[in-house]
């Protein structure tokens, strides 16, 4: 896989460049510079990030930072059975039980949404940081969506970080995963406004909360490049007739 000249692989978190140092040198700045084009592509081109996850992979199996970005690189492509095995082996390699909760998501990718509720309850998530813990909640809400239990959804997203008037990381997703699941249920009112309390904290536009909203108040969008397209079109047309 090609690598384009701006990358050094010197981007790479501090962490994992440590991790490479295990590594001779000229191989570690191999596997650095996949790493990076993996975490450069994986949102816009999932596919090209999990090319270079596996040129990681072949180079460097044996080191946890490759397979977790494997994973992650095989969980964007929707690969989840491949992606759960990449996480178990990072998590076997450090220990560390952050991954708990895409690994919970990787379960109902897999249609086991019971997995993933019984991995909610387990020890491991008290071992989590606050953002790990919102994070599983949300997982577990997604499940019970899955077996069709959307009171119990609801019910599991209600929290003191759903509750919270201070804006977090989570405070977005989690809200709008509340509006969602409550516009499930039928309860159009009191999803508006959690789409709404979506929006106030969604300040890098990681949801579409602002368009739901919309949604729900009737407005309609138009692309403005269809219309100018018609608008020609229509133009065109009246030439012909001439």
């Amino acid at each position: 896989m090609p690598i384009p000249e701006d990358v050094t692989g010197e981007e790479i978190d501090k962490d994992v460049r440590q991790e490479l140092q295990s590594l001779p040198k000229t191989l570690a700045e191999d596997v650095a510079k996949n790493l990076v084009m993996v975490a450069r592509l994986i949102d816009e081109d999932p596919e090209g990030a999990y090319a270079y996850s596996k040129v990681a992979l072949r180079l460097a199996s044996r080191v946890a930072a490759v397979r977790e970005a494997a994973g992650f690189a095989a969980y964007a492509n929707q690969k989840y059975g491949e992606a759960l095995a990449e996480f178990r082996a990072a998590r076997r390699m450090t220990g560390n039980v952050d991954l708990w909760p895409v690994m919970a998501d990787c379960e109902r990718g897999l249609g086991r949404p019971e997995k993933a509720l019984d991995m909610a309850g387990a020890p491991e998530v008290h071992k989590l940081d606050k953002a790990g813990q919102v994070e599983m909640r949300l997982v577990a809400a997604g499940a019970r969506r899955d077996m069709g239990q959307l009171d119990a959804a609801i019910v599991t997203l209600q929290s003191p970080e759903l509750a919270s008037n201070s804006v977090q990381p989570w405070t977005a997703r989690l809200r709008y995963a509340y509006a969602d699941a409550l516009l499930a249920a039928g309860r159009e009112g009191e999803a508006r406004e959690w789409f709404a309390k979506a929006v106030e904290a969604d300040r890098d536009g990681s949801t579409d909360a602002s368009d739901r909203l919309a949604e729900l108040d009737g407005v309609e969008f138009f692309d403005a490049l269809d219309e100018g397209e018609s608008e020609s079109d229509a133009a065109e047309g009246d030439g012909d007739d001439d």
